[in-house]
C-alpha cells in the first residue's frame, strides 16, 4: 500500500507551514528563577546581546526583551496569531487596552485584521525555583475580504478547550484548540478568523501519546484540505514509516491515518486547513495579497500607529502574583472579549 506520509521535512526553528498556516514557532526555554523586576539576574545577561538575543544560551532566549524576556509592542496586520502557552506565564497588552496573563494550557487568539500593536512578555514570577516557558505561536493568513477587519482579542482559557482521551484504550490525549472531534467542539475562534467558516475545515490539535499508543485521524472534511503533523517529541509510526522527532510530516488527503506511537510515546501538533488559495504577499509583521498594500501598512503604521501605544512602557508586566486574568477596559463592541 502506497504510504499515506507524502513529504517529511526536519523541524528547525521555524517550523514550514502551508496555506492557511504562514508561521509556526516553538518556544522553550528553561528560564531561570526570577528578581523582583521578573526577570533573569543581571550577571546571567553578560554576553548577550540585548533586545535581540535568539541564541539560546544556557537553554533560554531574552529575544526581544530588555529586564523580562519577551517581545515588547510590536505591529501586525492582515492575519491572526494562535498562542497556546503550555509552561510559564504570558503578559499580553495591545494597543486596543486590553490586557492579560495567561499560561498552563491557555490560548490567546487575536485578529490582528487593520492593524494592531501587542507585546507579549515572558516574566519569571518564582523568585526561588526555575521558570520553564513553553508556547506554540501559530499564524493564520486571513483571506483578502477579512484582511482590514477590526482587530479583535479573545482568551481561550484551557479548561475550556475541548480535551479528550483517544485511540485505543484513550491512551492517547487530544486537545483541540480549534477544530471539532467526535461531536465536541473547543470555544469559537474570532467570527472573522478563516477558521470560524466552516468550510474551511481547520483544526489545531495538540495530541500526547503514551508508549505504544495508536489513534487514527479521521478523514477530512474536504478534499481540498491540507494536513501536517508535526512530531516534536518522541517517535511516530505511519504506514511503516517511522518519523522521529523534530519531524514535519505532510499527510495525504481524504484518508484515515493511523498513527502509532514508539516505545517512549510521542507529543505532536496537528495542523489542518483548507487553502485559502490567494496571493501572499508578507514583510516583517505584516501579511497582504500585494506588494502595494505591504507598503500601504508600513505607511499606515507611521502615520498611525495603530491607534497609538495606551501603556506606559513597550514591555508592560502585570505584577509578581501568580494568577491567569484578562481585563478589557475597552467598551463593548470594540472589538475584544
Amino acid at each position: 500500500m502506497e504510504s499515506r506520509v507524502r513529504q517529511t521535512v526536519p523541524l528547525g526553528s521555524q517550523w514550514p507551514t502551508i496555506d492557511p498556516f504562514l508561521f509556526c514557532v516553538h518556544h522553550i526555554d528553561a528560564y531561570p528563577a526570577g528578581t523582583a523586576a521578573l526577570g533573569p539576574a543581571t550577571g546571567l545577561l553578560a554576553g548577550r546581546e540585548i533586545g535581540m538575543d535568539f541564541e539560546g544560551r544556557d537553554g533560554w532566549r531574552m529575544y526581544h526583551g530588555d529586564v523580562v524576556p519577551g517581545f515588547p509592542a510590536h505591529p501586525h496586520r492582515g492575519f491572526e496569531t494562535v498562542t497556546y502557552a503550555r509552561q510559564g506565564f504570558i503578559d499580553h497588552s495591545d494597543s486596543l487596552g486590553a490586557r492579560a496573563r495567561f499560561g498552563r494550557g491557555d490560548v490567546q487568539w487575536m485578529t490582528a485584521g487593520r492593524g494592531v500593536v501587542h507585546s507579549e512578555m515572558f516574566p519569571l514570577l518564582a523568585t526561588d525555583a526555575p521558570n520553564p516557558a513553553e508556547l506554540f505561536q501559530i499564524w493564520l493568513n486571513l483571506p483578502a475580504s477579512d484582511k482590514m477587519v477590526d482587530p479583535y482579542f479573545t482568551m481561550l482559557w484551557g479548561d475550556d478547550l475541548l480535551h479528550a482521551n483517544v485511540g485505543h484504550r484513550g491512551r492517547v490525549r487530544l486537545t483541540a484548540i480549534a477544530g471539532g472531534f467526535d461531536g465536541a467542539a473547543p470555544p469559537p475562534p474570532p467570527p472573522n478568523s478563516w477558521a470560524a467558516r466552516a468550510e474551511a475545515d481547520l483544526a489545531i490539535w495538540h495530541l500526547v501519546f503514551e508508549p505504544g499508543a495508536n489513534f487514527t485521524l479521521p478523514v477530512p472534511a474536504g478534499s481540498e484540505t491540507v494536513r501536517t503533523l508535526y512530531t516534536f517529541n518522541g517517535v511516530v509510526v505511519i504506514d511503516d514509516e517511522r518519523i522521529d522527532a523534530p519531524t514535519a510530516a505532510l499527510l495525504a488527503d481524504s484518508v484515515a491515518i493511523p498513527v502509532v506511537a514508539g516505545d517512549a510515546g510521542a507529543e505532536c501538533l496537528l495542523l489542518q486547513g483548507r487553502p485559502i488559495g490567494e496571493p501572499v504577499a508578507r514583510q516583517g509583521p505584516f501579511v497582504m495579497n500585494t506588494r502595494d498594500e505591504i507598503v500601504a501598512a508600513f505607511d499606515d503604521y507611521r502615520s498611525t500607529q495603530f491607534g497609538g501605544w495606551p501603556w506606559e512602557r513597550a514591555d508592560p508586566v502585570h505584577g509578581p502574583e501568580a494568577r491567569r486574568f484578562v481585563d478589557l477596559p475597552a467598551p463593548p463592541g470594540s472589538g475584544v472579549r
